[in-house]
């Protein structure tokens, strides 16, 4: 005769006034939330917006399938292959439950089952989504994982099985089936994630009332935190290397940085970080400041501080940002009593670089730049990555529709980036965050993440559908910009190309084109990491490695097979080549020391327009 299973005691009094409180606590902070967010007056004239045919019609507009994404009937797919994907989920589904039911019997014989993955769906060494024991421990926690990867690799076969779509639409599908993949996991579901269960009974319901509030805060404020927002501050702890600001436009100011060797090069470094963040990526912190290692290295650094876009920018096009890096060019030259400057740019920043090299060219003005670096930096936008899978007519539409002010509201860019790795910049945080209710870490590099820039739309539109569309700039004359066509094979000056290994942006096969393109002595460089990580890496952390290839090679596949790998931070190989390109030294003082010469300080760095929103 068996023993009836004793019944889980009942909770005690305390236990339901503890978790009666709890639910309370959580319903009066998401009707505060609701009262403070939509007042009665708001809340009819977002009815009243959003009923006009009108708004109706611009959102129907904007979310328009594109033509592309139309899946061509006549093109049938191969039955073979959904059968085969079809069987092999079947037989992957039907070893889970066997594995399950074998778990369970050995449990209820009091054995304890040897360690064993069924269907082949053991996690990644590296998936920390999957990290807590209970995973491989327990068996209904075991079988969910299980069930879930098993689906994860059905729906990326389907995808694989379907046909007729054309290249792009199919990479499009790619993409959106990875985001719902990662979307749908469990460990981003409370009941599904053992973690979060755990910390639910030990914390007693805390880190869920903890987490809804960092939600409800967040969609306040219309954007994902990712770090403590109070534990930096702009000047003070990050993009506080000394200077001045020295010169400035509506669209830039241009900071210039107080020396702290007694010679410096005589060709100052005038750097162009990317509009779509903040410059002091390059100036996080004294330790991990790519702007005080050039300033330790005795070089006179120069750096444009872009304007967050604002309704004045409105009409601000491409054109613009070229002139005003000439502009730039021309201002330190001047300043300094110099010929050249040597010069660098950063993403989208690099990119108008090598059209502003161009115009100069195109005007017999080539010699007022020394040298050109390129920090992730495309100028052939063919395999331009994931990004081009935001780029189509419906796209271009909701893009419109979000800047009914002349400008794109930078949050929209912090999305889309975040989404390009919504694994690690979305979930992550919605587990870590929201359900387990943890606090936000100090992260200096998350800090600058989120702080995000506005972008005036004109410019932004005509260069997603001139460059990352058409991919026009590799076409000699089919852009125009400061009064002359622009052709990349006229610039001759020496240049270095730092690609990110893992760079999901600006992958290293779309930047490595700048050498299919330019005519003049290129020196490329590939390192590791990422977008941000490859380039902000000091020697002092002795992180990562860079490949070189001193060989003349047609392609990146052709330069990784012989390259020569080198551990630690790529600077030092930089500033030898920087070197190599002119090493004469002159006193830094005069004119080489912010204010003191013809550019007078108007405000100490990083000045105003860093701190703009």
């Amino acid at each position: 005769m068996t023993d009836t299973p004793e019944m889980p005691p009942l909770p005690s009094l305390e236990d339901m006034q503890h978790w009666t409180s709890v639910m309370g606590r959580a319903q009066q902070m998401l009707m505060e939330y609701t009262l403070s967010t939509y007042t009665p007056e708001k809340a009819q004239a977002l009815m009243a917006e959003w009923m006009s045919p009108g708004k109706w019609q611009q959102a129907i507009a904007a979310f328009t399938p594109p033509k592309s994404l139309t899946v061509d009937t006549g093109a049938a797919t191969d039955p073979a292959q959904w059968m085969e994907s079809a069987s092999s989920f079947w037989a992957d589904s039907v070893k889970m439950w066997q594995h399950m039911a074998a778990t369970a019997t050995a449990g209820l014989n009091g054995d304890t089952p040897a360690a064993e993955e069924s269907a082949d769906k053991k996690p990644a060494a590296r998936d920390r989504r999957f990290a807590h024991e209970a995973w491989e421990s327990h068996p209904l926690y075991q079988f969910i994982r299980q069930s879930y990867l098993a689906l994860a690799q059905q729906m990326e076969a389907s995808v694989d099985a379907v046909d007729g779509l054309d290249p792009k639409a199919k990479e499009q599908m790619r993409f959106a089936t990875r985001g719902i993949i990662d979307a749908m996991s469990p460990s981003n579901f409370a009941l599904t994630n053992p973690q979060v269960i755990e910390a639910t009974l030990a914390t007693r319901g805390e880190n869920l009332l903890k987490g809804l509030e960092h939600m409800l805060n967040d969609l306040k404020k219309g954007q994902m935190t990712h770090t403590d927002p109070n534990a930096f501050e702009v000047g003070r702890n990050i993009a506080a290397t000394p200077g001045k600001v020295i010169f400035e436009t509506p669209l830039f100011q241009l900071v210039h940085y107080s020396p702290t060797t007694d010679t410096v090069l005589d060709v100052p470094l005038l750097i162009f970080p990317p509009w779509i963040n903040r410059f002091y990526i390059l100036d996080l912190n004294p330790e991990k400041s790519f702007i005080k290692w050039c300033v330790d290295q005795g070089i006179s650094t120069f750096v444009v501080s872009w304007k967050s876009a604002d309704t004045s920018m409105k009409d601000v096009v491409w054109d613009d940002y070229i002139a005003a890096q000439m502009t730039a060019i021309d201002t330190v030259r001047e300043g300094l009593g110099v010929k050249q400057v040597h010069a660098i740019g950063y993403c989208v920043a690099g990119t108008t670089l090598a059209a502003t090299l161009a115009v100069l060219a195109a005007k017999g003005e080539e010699k007022k730049v020394k040298s050109a670096t390129f920090f992730t930096a495309q100028v052939d936008f063919e395999r331009a990555g994931d990004l081009k899978l935001f780029i189509d007519d419906a796209q271009m539409r909701m893009i419109e529709a979000m800047s009914g002010e002349g400008y794109l509201d930078g949050r929209y860019m912090a999305a889309t980036f975040n989404a390009l790795r919504g694994r690690d910049l979305i979930w992550n945080y919605v587990v870590n965050n929201y359900l387990l209710g943890q606090d936000y870490p100090p992260f200096d590099l998350l800090h600058w993440n989120g702080d995000t820039t506005n972008l005036p739309i004109k410019w932004h539109k005509d260069y997603l559908a001139d460059l990352y569309r058409d991919n026009k700039l590799v076409k000699p004359g089919a852009m125009q910009a400061c009064g002359v066509g622009l052709d990349l094979s006229k610039v001759k000056t020496p240049t270095y190309a730092q690609a990110g290994r893992e760079d999901h942006i600006a992958p290293p096969e779309s930047v490595w084109r700048i050498t299919d393109n330019f005519t003049g002595p290129i020196t490329f460089l590939l390192a590791g990491s990422g977008h941000i990580a490859g380039v902000v890496n000091p020697p002092s952390q002795g992180k990562y490695q860079y490949w070189t290839n001193a060989k003349k090679v047609e392609s990146l596949e052709d330069f990784i097979a012989g390259a020569e790998e080198t551990k630690g931070s790529w600077w030092p190989h930089w500033l030898g080549w920087l070197k190599d390109q002119s090493d004469k030294t002159v006193m830094a003082q005069g004119a080489r020391v912010p204010g003191k010469g013809k550019l007078k300080a108007i405000e100490d760095a990083p000045g105003r327009y860093v701190k703009s929103r």
